[in-house]
């Protein structure tokens, strides 16, 4: 049984595919194309998972494709499906549909409330959902304008910040401000007694004239973590999905509410992720299958042999240096951290959403002082109140900081010990918060071998760890988008495979 999972034709495209009960490659089309074109198939995506997966399009048996899509495009959409998969049955998979089955079929829990939410889709902007073995059953919904991603956007907006593109930049400039507008975003979106949006979102949205931007961004914060617990409700496990849930800071809120024993954010949570949701749906829910597909590690796009990376920088004309072994790569690499140099490094597999967990990531020392500046400033380009993460091994992640189990995959936020504070200061948000990547042995062997490497000359076995693109690029995918990446920006040197580039 092999199905192909289509998901946000719209925006964001993406591609996922399985075979036999498991996930064998999912790609974004940005990353693999390095372009968007909203309503088209995304075909490079496609081809890549294939490729991956070392399937032929006449033996996929199901595509499974979330809507929406767009109305006038959809007779031409489906023949195009069957012409490139002729022996494929077509699935069509509702937006939220796709999320909730993204979140709860990948949590592992055998019994959950979902709760998803975004800007729109398909006439919804959010559902809860009753899950339970192979089945999803919906009890509440939501229909924009009543839509707390709407009310983000508009606040990004105003703040001087592009709407459904720049969301992030506003959750962080939150932290550690003062929320004195809460009753002003109430008055907008009003909830009823069960703590939904009711009545829609109203059109005016004023702020007191000289009213500080983080104060604004902190009462939007405050405001929208709020209304997700009161929709989440109380109960034992909770799984959320949606493009609300790229926000951190509000998965962390879950987590820490104690409303629920477990919450699971599917690290994908944007319309990228409805690519997995679909694919699961079809698995579990038009075939039937009880077995869950594994969800390992995001390390599932393509990844590039030494010969590919070797063409490439010899057709470049740059000087490199051979690595033999991975002891070898791990030792330098921590020489030029030692000495406060900023390190490209990539490794395997492309990582699937908008997090870099170790294959596609720029490094710093943990206790440089000017980690801030080079980052950010000289290499990122970016705001200095956007931080970057710490990643630290899975089983030494207590010692240092206080984070919930979505930290595996750096879709929420924790805080650090007092002990700590002083020394992981260059990454702290507001007062303790800080953002975890957790890193277990068996998801990146080599990126857990680098950051315990790193206790001896760092006193932690932690490394600020941020993505790999640069100037607003999706994350670096190929060797030709690293070296373009690399020589284009203030990053001191370069580990990409074997391979060892330095300026």
């Amino acid at each position: 049984m092999t199905i192909l999972g289509i998901g946000a034709i719209l925006g964001d495209a993406a591609a996922a595919l399985a075979r036999n009960g498991v996930l064998l490659a999912a790609v974004e089309q940005k990353k693999i194309a390095r372009r968007l074109r909203p309503g088209e198939l995304p075909l490079e995506a496609i081809e890549n998972c294939l490729e991956i997966a070392g399937i032929r399009p006449e033996a996929v048996d199901c595509v499974a494709l979330a809507r929406p899509v767009a109305p006038e495009a959809q007779t031409e959409l489906l023949e195009e499906l069957r012409r490139r998969f002729p022996k494929a049955r077509v699935v069509a998979v509702d937006h939220h549909l796709a999320h909730a089955a993204s979140a709860f079929y990948a949590s592992g829990f055998g019994e959950a409330t979902v709760l998803t939410l975004d800007r729109s889709g398909d006439f919804r902007c959010g559902a809860l959902w009753r899950a339970s073995g192979n089945h999803l059953e919906v009890e509440k919904e939501l229909y924009f304008p009543d839509s707390p991603g709407e009310l983000y956007g508009r606040v990004t907006k105003l703040l001087g910040f592009e709407p459904r593109a720049d969301e992030h930049k506003v959750q962080w400039m939150s932290a550690g401000a003062e929320a004195p507008y809460v009753d002003t975003l109430t008055a907008t979106l009003p909830l009823d007694e069960s703590g939904w949006p009711t009545k829609g979102l109203q059109a005016k949205l004023e702020f007191p004239a000289g009213a500080r931007a983080e104060e604004v961004a902190a009462s939007l914060q405050h405001f929208v973590e709020q209304t997700v617990l009161s929709m989440a409700g109380k109960g034992e496990n909770l799984c959320v999905a949606g493009g609300l849930f790229l926000n951190a800071m509000t998965v962390a809120a879950l987590e820490r509410s104690n409303n629920y024993s477990r919450v699971f954010v599917q690290p994908v949570a944007g319309n990228a992720g409805t690519a997995l949701g679909a694919l699961f749906y079809a698995w579990h829910e038009v075939y039937g299958e009880k077995q869950r597909i594994p969800f390992g590690d995001l390390c599932l796009g393509p990844e590039y042999n030494s010969e590919d990376i070797k063409k490439v920088v010899e057709n470049c004309k740059l000087r490199f240096r051979y690595l033999g072994t991975s002891e070898e790569a791990v030792d330098l690499a921590i020489d030029n951290l030692s000495q406060d140099r900023i390190v490209a490094w990539m490794h395997g597999r492309m990582e699937f959403g908008p997090r870099a967990l170790g294959n596609r990531s720029i490094l710093a020392s943990p206790v440089s002082p000017y980690s801030t500046e080079n980052l950010n400033v000289f290499i990122k380009h970016r705001e200095p109140f956007r931080k970057f993460a710490a990643s630290v091994p899975e089983e030494e992640a207590a010692k240092y900081f206080e984070v919930g189990e979505n930290a595996r995959f750096l879709a929420t936020v924790g805080r650090v010990k007092p002990e700590y504070k002083e020394r992981f200061g260059a990454a702290i948000l507001g007062e303790d918060m800080i953002r975890v990547h957790t890193v277990r042995r068996e998801d990146n062997p080599l990126y857990w071998k680098l950051l315990h490497a790193a206790a001896k000359p760092f006193g932690a076995p932690v490394l600020f760890n941020t993505s790999f693109n640069l100037f607003g690029d999706p994350l670096v995918c190929s060797p030709r988008d690293a070296v373009r990446s690399f020589y284009s920006s203030g990053i001191d040197t370069m580990f990409i495979g074997q391979f060892y580039l330095e300026k």
